[in-house]
């Protein structure tokens, strides 16, 4: 877990002149990020379509590695939204666009939301753009009996990678009442659902909808449900950030209330180095590739929670801030505490 304490005193006012030094978009990079996730992920997706003939599992397992570029494919349409892929705000726009196609993703919604997201992540008082729904034991302890139930449903690790997945794709299909869209998000989910209906019509046609289906259907749920995974354990951990508006401090929130994923190199490779999401979110335009060298380069991101895949897994069951002790609770020490005698 975490390999030291919090952001210190005297590293805060460095830390805006570190990240800057990262930065900088290459274009030789970027483009080949893009040849070595999209020609991949093309010829992954026929290999599935050939494996048709064979039995089904045979497809499924296909859908793993096919699923990682996808991830990938995402985590490029993640840097441009940040504007860090490349230089050119146009070339961001474009490649935005098209890996948000192939992600089921409107580029431009998204990218708003995501902002959110960065500007107050671990705010208490701001929650609810680009998060997980988390409440806290005080909140909890107020909601009705239903509302309850319903929040301990939507917390079920079954329920956030097996129906998350597939409430996020339509959700994404549509502009949601209550929010303020201009007319480049209004574009942006509009154009994507078309480009979706034309591509599914265009294959439809071309191999039937089943096939397609078939093979596009099991690689983006995958795809889907280690995206939530990621960004769950990215931010829901025991001693992660959560504070009022008034105490929240922007450089303290990324580094405490982000986790160093470590994964293997080849995991590494297909999430785009997201793992490192301490230095992304202290850093969020510094590109993928440049988020590992920032990190080992920089006794700045050392001081961080560590999660590797066995401890991440255990996170998934972490559910309500506990403000008294500052620290995220599962419902079992939850219901251990009420049945202790705990009311708020």
């Amino acid at each position: 877990m975490r390999a030291g304490g919090a952001l210190s005193q005297s590293a805060r006012p460095k830390w805006a002149d570190i990240v800057a030094q990262y930065q900088q978009p290459r274009h030789l990079r970027a483009v080949s990020q893009l040849l070595t996730t999209l020609v991949p992920l093309a010829v992954a997706f026929w290999v599935m379509y050939l494996s048709l003939r064979l039995p089904y599992i045979v497809t499924l397992l296909l859908a793993l590695p096919t699923a990682g570029l996808l991830v990938r494919s995402f985590i490029i349409m993640h840097d441009c939204g940040h504007g860090s892929f490349f230089r050119s705000r146009r070339a961001n726009e474009i490649v935005g666009w098209i890996t948000g196609v192939l992600t089921l993703t409107p580029f431009a919604q998204w990218r708003k939301d995501h902002a959110l997201h960065h500007a107050a992540s671990g705010d208490l008082d701001r929650r609810g753009h680009g998060d997980i729904e988390t409440i806290t034991v005080k909140e909890f302890f107020a909601y009705t009996p239903k509302q309850q139930r319903r929040y301990r449903f939507i917390r079920d690790p079954l329920v956030m990678l097996g129906l998350g997945p597939i409430y996020l794709m339509l959700s994404q299909r549509r502009l949601l009442k209550g929010t303020q869209i201009n007319d480049l998000q209004r574009f942006s989910v509009e154009s994507t659902n078309l480009a979706i209906i034309v591509i599914t019509a265009a294959f439809s046609f071309w191999i039937g909808f089943v096939p397609f289906f078939a093979i596009y259907f099991p690689a983006i749920f995958i795809a889907a449900s280690a995206g939530i995974s990621l960004f769950y354990v990215q931010h829901q951990f025991e001693d992660t950030y959560w504070l009022q508006h008034k105490e929240w401090d922007y450089a303290e929130a990324a580094i405490s209330g982000s986790s160093y994923f470590k994964m293997n190199p080849v995991l590494q490779w297909f999430t785009g180095n997201i793992g490192l999401h301490h230095v992304h979110h202290l850093g969020p335009r510094i590109p993928n590739y440049n988020l590992k060298r920032c990190h080992d380069e920089n006794q700045l991101f050392h001081s961080v929670t560590v999660l590797t895949v066995a401890s991440a897994a255990k996170t998934l069951r972490m559910s309500l801030w506990d403000e008294e002790n500052g620290r995220l609770i599962g419902f079992r020490e939850f219901d251990a505490q009420v049945k202790a005698g705990r009311t708020s």
